[in-house]
């Protein structure tokens, strides 16, 4: 069999597979509770493995980990880790259970919704409802984009093929089944992404210019001296750290795995599992990365730039054909799993939040089939907006450093204190989305705009997320303690978790 009908039978079992679940479970989503939330009654390790799926995609095998791994070296390992103890294992301490009792208590559905609960405020409902379903377009292209420059490079496929493929095989598994298709997929499609990287990391270790664990780890080592990193440069490597990581507290997506789990017990299994994953998976992924210097030079850097670094690497490190198909079936599984949770969140946030709230006059009416056409129109959106040139690394900073500064900072904080108003939440959300904002200003108005040392203000997304984040919380806190809930004619609900 050649090399191509191999590649091809491997990514058409892995398509068959999706259709087969989605069609399963499709008797499992004809209402929006079914569809959104399933029964509230998943274990540990799917939940897990599902938050870790939705994590992981191809935006980070390829984007984050070959560009930090390029400007870092072997910095960039840090991402990884930071993604697992911040990103995976702190988050599921700090917010799995409280969000979980509070959402089943109160029968929320999605974030606008808890903020509406807390909050008693139906405009923060109705903006939560534009920022996540507009913001969540950009990393939803990231994830089509990820995926083009591995097809394009092993596959020789056309850039667009590839995304009518990706696209089809979310709309599979989310439009059929909904939320309960999604977490059996993901389990399947986490139990891939395992094997793959660690297949991955083994070949490329083993390929003639890493030249084994030892020779690599030394030679890469000497690489990243040489790169002297100055300051700002280590302000952009802890900014994508922290971003990458803290980023997950805010995002709908990712706060929306601790919805349906069952119990407790199954909280506690969810965090070690999540934060196992996690460590494998972007532990290896920003390694491979890492290593990138030893593949290329400034000079011999690939057509197309630091997005197609991983990709001839892969090229290179002299795969098997099998292998290459486990890849692209890893990289299309991790996409997928990502585009269909951030599928669900933003098309099942707008159906429920704002049209059925504010334009279907029969409040009993099931929404799910709607829903499941606004989730087909946003799958088409994200192929658009796929088709720009804005480097995936840009697309993916944008989206989170808006939602989580938006977010993050009045979602948690609220998590644990009864004293958090309406207005603090208000500071908070405003302060943090207007802090994040101007990298996507420039990108879109003003690119030539730059901040002395620092670079062009378009490339500063991490760094200004991260500000984001810091100035979202300490106008909470700060609002807070000037007005806290009951002074000033706050009608907030009380958190008792």
């Amino acid at each position: 069999m050649s090399q191509s009908a191999v590649i091809w039978t491997t990514i058409a079992v892995y398509i068959i597979f999706m259709a087969v679940v989605g069609f399963i479970n499709k008797k499992r989503s004809k209402n929006i509770s079914e569809f959104t939330v399933g029964d509230r009654n998943a274990g540990g390790w799917m939940s897990a493995f599902s938050y870790g799926t939705a994590y992981f995609s191809a935006v980070m095998f390829i984007g984050y980990a070959g560009g930090t791994g390029w400007n870092y070296g072997l910095w960039g390992i840090a991402a990884g880790i930071g993604n697992a103890v911040f990103g995976s294992l702190l988050a599921w301490l700090v917010l799995a259970k409280r969000t979980r009792e509070y959402t089943r208590r109160y029968e929320i559905k999605s974030m606008p919704q808890l903020f509406e609960q807390r909050f008693k405020s139906p405009a923060m409902k109705l903006f939560s409802v534009a920022v996540i379903f507009v913001f969540l377009l950009p990393y939803s292209a990231s994830v089509y984009k990820g995926l083009t420059s591995v097809c394009t490079v092993l596959l020789g496929v056309d850039e667009k093929v590839c995304m009518i493929v990706i696209a089809v095989a979310a709309a599979l598994v989310v439009i059929a089944g909904g939320y309960m298709a999604t977490l059996k997929a993901d389990f399947a499609q986490g139990i891939i992404m395992l094997g793959g990287v660690i297949a991955l990391v083994v070949c490329i270790i083993k390929s003639e210019q890493v030249g084994g664990l030892t020779d690599g780890l030394k030679n890469i080592t000497t690489k990243t001296k040489e790169l002297n990193l100055s300051a700002n440069q280590h302000i952009g490597l802890w900014a994508t750290v922290l971003m990458t990581s803290f980023g997950t507290w805010g995002l709908p997506q990712m706060i929306h795995k601790y919805y349906g789990i069952k119990d407790d017990k199954e909280v506690k299994r969810g965090t070690i599992v999540s934060t196992v994953f996690a460590l494998i998976v972007a532990g290896g992924g920003y390694f491979i990365g890492s290593l990138s210097r030893l593949f290329y030079t400034e000079s011999t850097m690939p057509a197309g730039g630091k997005d197609y670094l991983i990709p001839n690497m892969l090229a290179q490190a002299g795969l098997s054909d099998i292998l290459i198909g486990i890849v692209l079936v890893l990289l299309i599984a991790a996409s997928v799993s990502t585009l269909g949770s951030i599928t669900i969140t933003a098309s099942t946030t707008l159906t429920m939040d704002f049209i059925q709230n504010k334009i279907i006059k029969d409040k009993k009416k099931n929404i799910a089939p709607l829903t499941k056409i606004i989730c087909a129109v946003f799958i088409v959106l994200s192929y658009v907006i796929a088709n720009s040139d804005t480097p995936i690394l840009d697309m993916m900073s944008y989206s989170w450093g808006i939602i989580s500064g938006s977010f993050l900072a009045p979602y948690a904080i609220s998590l644990y204190s009864k004293r958090i108003s309406t207005i603090a939440a208000w500071a908070g959300m405003l302060g943090g989305f207007l802090t994040a904002f101007p990298p996507l200003f420039a990108k879109l108005f003003a690119q030539n705009i730059t901040l002395g040392s620092f670079g062009n203000l378009k490339d500063m997304g991490p760094q200004f997320a991260c500000a984001a984040i810091i100035v979202s919380t300490i106008l909470c806190l700060v609002v807070t303690k000037i007005a806290p809930a009951g002074t000033d004619k706050d009608k907030g609900g009380e958190i008792t978790a």
